[in-house]
């Protein structure tokens, strides 16, 4: 197989990623998402935040937690808090979570053996 056909194979098999995203790809496929999933991480356990507070923390605008609140929602990175007007949200209890903190600490913790 010649460079050029590598080229096409590989194009290929990125627009079929792209088709078909692992959940991975489908969460970080968006600019923002890393910066929120950061904020997130360093948030105190059961802490209660609106967009506002949310966004202060994370050092974006609050149009930028509006726009990716239903996604965050999605994959249960964050819960609503009920009967909280406006909406008030914190860090899901779930299973994503949890291995994302997993996943968080074994990265800061490589090379420090």
């Amino acid at each position: 197989m010649n460079s050029m056909e590598h080229a096409v194979d590989r194009g290929e098999k990125k627009e079929l990623r792209k088709e078909h995203p692992s959940g991975w790809l489908y969460l970080t496929q968006h600019d923002a998402i890393p910066i929120l999933v950061d904020a997130l991480l360093d948030l105190p356990p059961n802490r209660e935040f609106n967009k506002s507070e949310f966004a202060e923390h994370a050092g974006v605008t609050r149009q930028t937690v509006g726009n990716y609140t239903d996604l965050l929602l999605e994959v249960e990175l964050i819960e609503e808090v009920p009967n909280t007007s406006p909406s008030r949200y914190r860090v899901a209890d779930s299973d994503v979570v949890r291995e994302l903190f997993e996943l968080n600490s074994a990265l800061n913790n490589t090379g420090s053996e």
